[in-house]
């Protein structure tokens, strides 16, 4: 059954639409999504700290490099009801040489489907929208369109967020489906135990919707990752990001700590 399963994910990657060309450092929010939203009346308070340690050196346009950025977000989620969640975050930089400073913000709605109606996997929706700085994105303002699918089996776990983003200002800005991405991530974990979990993430990108760009355009990264899961209210994420194909950062140290707290 896992067998199966690792290949209907592999399937959903390879065969997806391509996404376009990103001029972004992309290392604010690396994170696949599960599919349960925040229970009513709880609030997730989320650090997202990510570290690159082999990036861009040059300035592209209007965005820095990313070689020995640190990246801040952080990630505030309300759960209202049993199946709606609002997400708020606030990105924050620091560049070698630079001073900290604030990068932008972004609203997450995200609705799922109630687990009442017994489907075999955990289906929820998401859209993301705000401006950032020009400074870490040429598309300063744009939208995230994320579905979310994943299914826990026995001690496995596996997500896939087919992830469509477009810009609706910035150079993208009007192109149609030219101007929209297709960023598939997919995790997959194995429960060494009731707190510790063990597996890999992997990220995508590969074009636009009606041109796949060159492979060495695209990025594939994967991440060894690790789960911590404390108690019932701190949750930490912990990976180290691996290029295995095209272009874009590679050894980035990501880690993100969730604490929870009911009202």
């Amino acid at each position: 059954m896992f067998r199966t399963t690792v290949v209907v994910l592999v399937g959903l990657v390879t065969a997806a639409l391509p996404a376009r060309e990103l001029t972004a450092q992309p290392n604010f929010e690396i994170q696949v999504y599960p599919s349960k939203t925040a229970e009513n009346h709880t609030t997730l308070f989320e650090l997202h700290s990510n570290f690159t340690g082999s990036g861009s050196w040059l300035t592209e346009g209007t965005v820095l490099p990313s070689q020995h950025a640190v990246h801040e977000t952080l990630e505030i989620t309300h759960g209202f009801g049993d199946i709606f969640e609002v997400g708020l975050y606030l990105f924050g930089a620091r560049e070698p040489g630079r001073a900290s400073e604030f990068v932008g913000t972004h609203i997450r709605p995200r609705v799922m489907v109630p687990e009442s109606w017994k489907l075999p996997v955990g289906l929820s929706l998401s859209t993301e929208i705000g401006p950032v700085s020009t400074k870490y994105d040429a598309n300063n303002v744009s939208v995230e369109f994320r579905p979310i699918i994943d299914q826990t089996l026995g001690k496995f776990y596996w997500a896939v967020n087919p992830t469509v983003g477009w810009s609706v200002k910035g150079p993208d800005a009007g192109k149609g489906t030219a101007g929209m991405g297709f960023e598939p991530n997919v995790k997959i974990a194995y429960s060494l135990e009731k707190r510790i979990a063990v597996g890999f993430e992997y990220y995508g990108a590969t074009g636009s919707i009606t041109r796949l760009a060159p492979l060495k355009q695209q990025e594939h990264v994967v991440y060894p990752s690790i789960d911590l899961f404390l108690s019932e209210d701190w949750e930490t994420n912990i990976g180290y990001g691996l290029r295995v194909a095209g272009t874009g950062d590679r050894n980035v140290f990501k880690l993100i700590v969730g604490r929870r707290f009911g009202w």
